[in-house]
């Protein structure tokens, strides 16, 4: 997804309950096996951090949440009060992995987002984004509790247009070379030819 369409996602999304949890999976880049297991001893509102524990992998590892979070996540615990876990379903008992796609794909249809979109949609854009943003995809690799960078490549793919901006090396150095040679800022490759 793009980020203007996981913005629209958010924004279109009128239950705040639903609302946090994809902003939270988003920012965070969270399975949904994590968010449902997320208890709220491990949400440190001050640092900004949570603390996933025993992950795929028996792994733990914390990650940052988005300044831009903290006032859902204020306004979702004055409105629903959980008790033990980030997000409970009846009774107090941990939220339904199936209830978190079913409202997602709703809430997709009212964002006019026309794709399939998953809980881990949301984890691969977060990774993308990332990744796109010039993080290192090492620190990626540990954000998203991955073992091997190999697996974090998986997840983490260039959207089209930023590959279509990347200069060609050839028109690089060919820039360079009229640079440098002040005298003839027309050097061509095809000598009479542009």
């Amino acid at each position: 997804m793009s980020q203007e369409e996981i913005i629209d996602l958010i924004r279109c999304t009128q239950n705040l309950k639903h609302r946090a949890i994809i902003a939270l999976l988003y920012s965070c880049g969270l399975r949904v096996s994590e968010l449902i297991n997320l208890k709220l001893t491990n949400i440190n509102i001050d640092r900004k951090q949570l603390f996933i524990e025993n992950s795929k992998g028996r792994k733990d590892r914390y990650v940052s949440f988005a300044n831009s979070f903290i006032p859902i996540l204020n306004n979702y615990f004055l409105s629903y009060r959980p008790k033990y876990y980030f997000v409970e379903g009846v009774k107090d008992k941990k939220y339904s992995a199936e209830s978190i796609r079913q409202f997602i794909k709703r809430n997709c249809k009212l964002a006019q987002i026309h794709k399939p979109v998953t809980p881990h949609t949301l984890r691969h854009s977060y990774a993308t984004h990332l990744l796109e943003n010039g993080v290192d995809v090492r620190y990626i690799q540990s954000l998203l509790g991955h073992a091997r960078p190999e697996t974090t490549m998986i997840y983490t793919h260039i959207r089209r247009k930023y590959l279509m901006q990347i200069s060609n090396p050839l028109d690089t150095a060919l820039l360079k070379t009229r640079n440098a040679d002040k005298t003839n800022t027309n050097i061509l490759l095809s000598r009479n030819y542009k």
